[in-house]
C-alpha cells in the first residue's frame, strides 16, 4: 500500500464535488452481498420452481440498482476546513466532517482492490460505533493522498513530505510470524466451524473419520497386529490418540498460516503525534491514529507467549468501532514482541508515567474465596449429577475441590492493583497474565460496587471507564478490594479526575 506516493494533486480541487472510483458500484454490490448471501442462496437453491428463481434474480436486480444509485449519488466535496459528503436518493443525508474531528484513517485493500489499483477509505471520529464516512471506493493515489490532507490539515504543525521520514517502531519478520502463529488458536477457529458444519449433516462424521484414518494407519502393518487391526480397541484407540496428534498439528500449521496472511509486513510507525499500522499479504490495509487518542492499554503475556519469550500489546482508541468495523481499527501495536520491546514501546508512548516503577497492591485477603466460589458450585454440581447418574462414584468428584481453591489462591496472589498519579493499572491471571491499564486523566467516570458477598466479606470492586472501553467488559475492572482502599482509591481518583480536564 505504500508503493504509492500521498500526492495530493491526485485529488479534486477544493471547491469541486467528486465522484468515486467507477467501479465503486462493484464493491458496494460486494459488500451487500455479504450481509444477503444467506437469503439469496436459500431462494437460488433451497426453493423449487421458477418462481423461486425469479425471486432470486430480482433481488440481485434489486441489488445491482441500489449499488449504482449510491455510485450517482454518492459526492464528495473537499474544503480548507473539512469534508462535506452528500449521499442518498430518496433519503438525502449532507455531512460535513471537520479534519480536526477525524480521529482515525483506515485504508483497506482486499485482493480484488489490488487488482484495480484502489482502496477503501474509512474516517472516524471519537467513540462512534460506525464510521463518520467510508468511501467505497478511492483510486489508490487519491486515498493516500486524502489520508496525507487530513493528517496535515488536522494537524497544522506537521509539514509536507514528513510522513515516512521516521523509521518504524516496530516490523515484524517472517520468524516473528510464525511464532505469533504457533502461540496463537486463530486455526481452531476456523476447524470449530468446520466441524459445526460437518455435525449438521446428521452423519457420524467423526465416527467415519476415526474409522478411515485407522484403516489408512494400520493398513501397511496389519500383517503384524492382525487383518482387523484397525477395529479392535486398541487400533480404534491408537488412531484416536494419533488423529489428534495430526489436527492439532494442522491446527497450529493453520494457525501460522492465517498469521502470515493477515500481519504480513506489519509496521509500527509514530509521525508527528500519529501512529499507523500497516499490515497484511494478499488483503492490505492501513490504520492511524493520534496518538493522544489512545485511552488504554492491554499487555498480555500467555503460556505459549512465555515458551517464546513474547508478549503482545493492544490498545483501545477513542474511535473503537464495534462488530465488522473492529478487525480495521486500530488495536495491535505490537501482535508479538519480546518482553523488552514491549516494555520499550510503554515508555516510549507513556515516557513520564512510571511503568516500570508501579507499586503493586494485593487484594482483599479473602479474594481467593470469591474467585474459588464459581468453580466449587461447578464441581458441586457436577458431583450431584454424576451421583445421580453413576451411584457413589460420582462423589470422586469431591477430589476436585482442593485444585480448585488451590487454584484459586494462586490467582488471588497474582492478581494487584497500582496507582502513581499518572496510571491506573490491574494485573490478572496466573498461567495467562494481563495487564491492563490507563493514564488517569483518560479516565472518564468511576463506579464503585459491592455484591451481598463482598459487604459480608469486607471488599468491593472499581470500575473505570474510558472513551475507548468495550461495552463488553470494560479494561480497568479492578475486583476483590480491600473496602478501604477502594474507597480511599476511589476518592483519590475522583479529586483528581474533578481537577483535570479530560485528555482523548
Amino acid at each position: 500500500m505504500s508503493e504509492a506516493a500521498p500526492d495530493t494533486a491526485a485529488l479534486p480541487r477544493d471547491g469541486q464535488e467528486h465522484r468515486l472510483h467507477p467501479l465503486s458500484w462493484l464493491f458496494v454490490l460486494l459488500a451487500q452481498l455479504k450481509q444477503f448471501i444467506l437469503p439469496l442462496l436459500v431462494l437460488l437453491f433451497a426453493g423449487r420452481g421458477d418462481r423461486n428463481d425469479l425471486w432470486g434474480l430480482l433481488a440481485m436486480a434489486g441489488l445491482v440498482v441500489a449499488s449504482l444509485a449510491e455510485y450517482f449519488t454518492y459526492r464528495y466535496l473537499l474544503r480548507s476546513d473539512g469534508i462535506r459528503i452528500r449521499s442518498g436518493w430518496l433519503h438525502r443525508s449532507l455531512r460535513e466532517i471537520p479534519f480536526a474531528r477525524i480521529h482515525n484513517v483506515n485504508l483497506h485493500q482486499s485482493l480484488l482492490h489490488r487488482m484495480f489499483g484502489v482502496a477503501e477509505v474509512r474516517l472516524e471520529s471519537a467513540g462512534g460505533t460506525k464510521p463518520e464516512a467510508q468511501m467505497r471506493v478511492l483510486r489508490l493515489d487519491q486515498a493516500l493522498a486524502l489520508e496525507a490532507l487530513v493528517r496535515r490539515r488536522g494537524n497544522p504543525g506537521v509539514a509536507a513530505g514528513e510522513a515516512d521520514a521516521a523509521p518504524p517502531l516496530l516490523a515484524l519478520s517472517t520468524g516473528e510470524l510464525v511464532r505469533l502463529g504457533l502461540i496463537s488458536n486463530r486455526g481452531m477457529l476456523v476447524v470449530a466451524a468446520a466441524f459445526g458444519a460437518l455435525a449438521q449433516t446428521g452423519e457420524d462424521v467423526f465416527g467415519v473419520l476415526v474409522e478411515r484414518w485407522g484403516r489408512l494407519l494400520f493398513g501397511r502393518v496389519s500383517e503384524f497386529m492382525g487383518e482387523h487391526a484397525h477395529d479392535s480397541t486398541l487400533g480404534i484407540g491408537l488412531a484416536a490418540v494419533s488423529l489428534v496428534v495430526v489436527a492439532l498439528v494442522l491446527v497450529r500449521l493453520l494457525s501460522v498460516l492465517l498469521a502470515i496472511l493477515q500481519f504480513h509486513g506489519f509496521t509500527l510507525r509514530e509521525d508527528d503525534g500519529r501512529l499507523s499500522v500497516e499490515r497484511g499479504l494478499l488483503a492490505r490495509s492501513r490504520s492511524s491514529a493520534r496518538r493522544r487518542r489512545i485511552q488504554a492499554w492491554s499487555l498480555r503475556e500467555g503460556v505459549l507467549h512465555r515458551w517464546f519469550r513474547r508478549r503482545s500489546l493492544r490498545v483501545d482508541t477513542a474511535a473503537g468501532q464495534r462488530g465488522a468495523q473492529e478487525q480495521h481499527t486500530l488495536k495491535d501495536i505490537a501482535p508479538i514482541a519480546s518482553p523488552g520491546h514491549c516494555d520499550a514501546l510503554i515508555r516510549h508512548f507513556l515516557p513520564d508515567a512510571g511503568w516500570d516503577a508501579l507499586d503493586w497492591q494485593p487484594l482483599h485477603r479473602g479474594a481467593w474465596l470469591r474467585i474459588a466460589m464459581p468453580g466449587l458450585l461447578l464441581v458441586l454440581v457436577a458431583v450431584v449429577a454424576g451421583c445421580w447418574r453413576f451411584g457413589g462414584i460420582g462423589l470422586l468428584g469431591l477430589l476436585l475441590l482442593p485444585l480448585q481453591l488451590w487454584r484459586a489462591r494462586r490467582i488471588a496472589a497474582a492478581c494487584g492493583y497500582a496507582d502513581n498519579g499518572r496510571l491506573v493499572a490491574w494485573r490478572t491471571g496466573w498461567l495467562a497474565k494481563t495487564w491492563n491499564f490507563a493514564e488517569v486523566d483518560k479516565v472518564q467516570a468511576l463506579r464503585l460496587a459491592q455484591s451481598p458477598l463482598d459487604r459480608r466479606l469486607g471488599m468491593a470492586s472499581l470500575l473505570l471507564d474510558t472513551a475507548g472501553a468495550s461495552p463488553f467488559g470494560a479494561p480497568l475492572h479492578l475486583h476483590h478490594l480491600p473496602l478501604a482502599a477502594a474507597q480511599a482509591l476511589s476518592a483519590r481518583l475522583g479529586a483528581q479526575l474533578a481537577r483535570r480536564r479530560l485528555q482523548w
